[in-house]
């Protein structure tokens, strides 16, 4: 079964994560702060890390940042938690790479959906090529590589998963609501700002120009679309 980091300094919040995770089967690990959940990632590979942007000292941003920067931990997925009404700390974990966020107070219930969404996309399913290439873009899915022009590009596993889709059904229109239950696998609530961030980031690390991308196109008002 799948370990599982919490990192929050308020103790309830430990608690109810704790006893909601571990009644679904999941390991569960405990860190207060940043330095603490570091060392915790070094020490025991987590498999999903749930994070709370407001820590004492080293702040969730960072944790992120830090994560992301490493690629000994960069496909770990962070589902990020922040303070009701505090909107930069959701685009800022987005931007740094965190996959998902909530709003404190949140619904135990709803975070472990989540929870469950994100590692059940973390099995590529049986039935995908093993290899995709279009143009100068290759994806070993098994592999979890994606190439560019011959040069391997690293990509968050929302990133990965998103490419995968796009290049798996070249010409197909794909909305931001349908992107959003496909990959991240629950209703959103219709905030699909989400989704733009990653394309965003996915076009700076595989078009030329990502003002003018050669592989994902935008159709405004509808949604995106990879070009065959």
């Amino acid at each position: 079964m799948a370990t599982i980091l919490v990192v929050d300094d308020e103790e309830p919040i430990q608690e109810l994560l704790r006893f909601n995770l571990e009644k679904e089967g999941y390991q569960v690990r405990v860190a207060k702060d940043g330095p603490e959940a570091l060392g915790a990632i070094e020490k025991e590979q987590p498999d999903l890390l749930v994070l709370d942007v407001m820590l004492p000292g080293m702040d969730g941003l960072e944790v992120c940042r830090r994560l992301r920067l490493n690629t000994k931990f960069q496909q770990i997925p962070i589902i990020m938690l922040t303070a009701k009404g505090e909107e930069i700390d959701k685009v800022l974990g987005l931007e740094l790479g965190a996959d998902d966020y909530m709003t404190k107070p949140f619904s135990p219930r709803e975070l472990l959906a989540r929870i469950k969404a994100r590692l059940r996309r973390l099995n590529i399913p049986e039935d995908s090529e093993a290899m995709i290439v279009r143009g100068e873009l290759r994806i070993d899915i098994n592999g979890f590589r994606v190439l560019i022009r011959g040069e391997e590009v690293e990509l968050t596993p929302k990133e990965f998963e998103l490419l995968r889709v796009f290049a798996a059904h070249p010409g197909k229109v794909y909305s931001r609501d349908e992107l959003l239950e496909r990959i991240w696998g629950y209703e959103y609530h219709g905030d699909t700002r989400t989704v733009d961030v990653h394309v965003r980031h996915l076009r700076l690390k595989i078009e030329r120009d990502p003002s003018n991308p050669e592989y994902i196109e935008t159709l405004r008002g509808i949604g995106y679309r990879f070009k065959g």
